[in-house]
């Protein structure tokens, strides 16, 4: 697809204050999640409605390869072993499957599914958060009900800052 196909947000995100321009279809609380389809460790295709009935945590970052991202890594997957079995977290990168298989060896995360958009930008497009500068994804956080409805939806403002976990975890406690 070329770009001036894809509908183009702006102003939503930025890198050290510089703006970037997100790339689909921009996700909003009360949506219908769309299905997706990215790519686990292991290279197996998997599909967003492999899920369906739980509530899940989409946590998405740029690359694994970068402090701020593996800290987000870390912490979803900390915070995976205080929530409920019927909730599951999601990362979601443009990083190619074994360097996330790499990283959660090392660091031993075990709790959460880490998952690529590499090959189709599936996700990205479908969400709005591919950008179109660097064919990243925007940093964030998604969170759908069972029923697949979109209940919260973060925009990182500055893709080098973290989530706001807490908030994140608010809307779970709530839901």
């Amino acid at each position: 697809m070329k770009d001036l196909e894809l509908k183009e947000i702006k102003n939503r995100v930025s890198v050290r204050g510089n703006a970037l321009t997100l790339l689909g279809e921009e996700i909003k609380v009360g949506d219908i999640a769309p299905e997706f389809t990215v790519t686990d460790n292991g290279g197996k295709d998997v599909k967003f409605s492999d899920y369906k009935g739980k509530t899940i945590v989409l946590a998405i970052f740029p690359s694994i390869d970068t402090p701020v991202c593996a800290n987000q890594a870390r912490t979803f997957n900390k915070k995976a072993t205080e929530l409920s079995e019927n909730i599951v977290i999601l990362t979601i990168s443009k990083d190619l499957p074994f360097a996330l298989g790499r990283f959660c060896a090392a660091e031993g995360i075990n709790n959460i599914h880490t998952l690529s958009d590499y090959k189709f930008s599936e996700f990205g497009l479908k969400y709005g958060f591919l950008i179109k500068e660097n064919r990243l994804l925007a940093r964030g956080t998604v969170i759908i009900d069972p029923s697949g409805v979109v209940k919260y939806v973060e925009h990182v403002p500055d893709i080098i800052q973290e989530p706001d976990y807490d908030k994140a975890l608010e809307v779970l406690k709530g839901m």
